[in-house]
């Protein structure tokens, strides 16, 4: 049951000031905050939210003591001892998916259940455009009443925001804490598939990649620390909200992601317009990473000359696609010949 609508007339009132000044914040950052925009991102933060009160709820991952480097972690805000198993699938989120977008990867409800509750994304609050409200009214009766929904005209609306925002939908919330790339790996199931990526700057590329991830059945995505911040508006907006729902780490170097990998068996493949082998020839395994590199160079020569690597087949004239719609053509293929689509 949503809370009652409250009215906001001043773009200076206090209760909205998480969401003033929106591109000025994309800068300067949100303390861990993040906004999403949109309905279809509505939908799946109110999943994720549910998702996260239910691990709570259920003590699916009770903390353990932390010591040494995972205690100073933790001082930061990162909390390794998060695990990337799945929760139960809720059947009482499950109508949360309206009819004819079951196909849609950005609004599966299964996934946002079960891989979203070790992301820890909670619910703040919530900003409408006054003629969006009964036509959002179902999903608003998602969310807990505790989480304050704030309704204003136009002309407040694109005064808080800075900028006319005509989709007229915006929520702010939290992500608790990151799992760390050590903790995630470690938790992920013996049948997996994972994305790994390094130098990846760019948000709509980012974003892209997230949703390709959701589509294709990625239980993990592991990126360096050179990469850009999931969690910014945009790229959450690009992903149609996958990010909320797949599980990723941001930290280290792709060299430690690499070793990591296989250390717990995983077949990792990287991809290059020079790879070795076509796509195509990639052969299965129940535990299979994609290494993608930076839009420009690519992957490391040290890192391609010390894994699989493979090539998307093209014809002459073009240097290389880009980044993630390379991204969507190699997860296809991996994930149609292991079986996770």
């Amino acid at each position: 049951m949503a809370a009652p609508l409250q009215r906001i007339t001043d773009r200076d009132d206090e209760r909205i000031a998480g969401f003033v000044s929106i591109r000025e914040r994309d800068l300067t950052g949100r303390e861990g905050r993040f906004i999403a925009e949109g309905t279809v991102v509505l939908r799946m933060l109110a999943a994720a939210h549910r998702a996260t009160l239910e691990r709570r709820v259920l003590h699916l991952a009770p903390p353990s003591p932390l010591r040494g480097e995972d205690a100073r972690r933790a001082d930061e805000g990162v909390f390794p001892q998060i695990s990337s198993q799945p929760a139960p699938s809720s059947g009482a989120a499950r109508h949360l998916l309206p009819a004819g977008e079951k196909g849609n990867p950005a609004a599966s409800l299964d996934v946002a259940v079960e891989r979203g509750a070790g992301q820890g994304i909670i619910a703040e609050a919530i900003l409408l455009l006054e003629n969006r409200v009964e036509g959002l009214r179902p999903l608003l009766s998602e969310f807990p009443d505790d989480i304050p929904v704030y309704v204003a005209d136009g002309a407040v609306f694109d005064a808080i925001a800075g900028f006319n925002m005509h989709r007229g939908v915006l929520a702010l919330g939290r992500r608790a804490g990151m799992p760390s790339m050590e903790a995630l790996v470690a938790g992920l199931p013996p049948k997996s598939l994972v994305l790994a990526a390094c130098g990846i700057s760019n948000h709509d590329n980012i974003g892209s990649m997230f949703r390709n991830a959701a589509a294709f059945g990625v239980d993990a995505i592991l990126l360096d620390e050179t990469c850009c911040d999931p969690m910014y508006r945009k790229a959450i907006r690009v992903s149609v909200g996958s990010v909320l729902s797949v599980p990723f780490s941001r930290e280290g170097s792709i060299s430690a992601m690499l070793e990591r990998l296989q250390g717990e068996g995983f077949a990792v493949c990287g991809l290059s317009p020079r790879g070795e082998v076509a796509l195509a020839d990639i052969p299965p395994s129940p535990r299979t990473a994609l290494l993608m590199g930076t839009e420009g160079e690519g992957l490391p020569a040290a890192i391609l000359s010390s894994i699989r690597t493979a090539r998307i087949n093209q014809r002459p004239g073009l240097d290389s696609l880009n980044v993630a719609t390379a991204t969507g053509i190699a997860l296809h293929q991996v994930a149609t010949i292991n079986g996770f689509v």
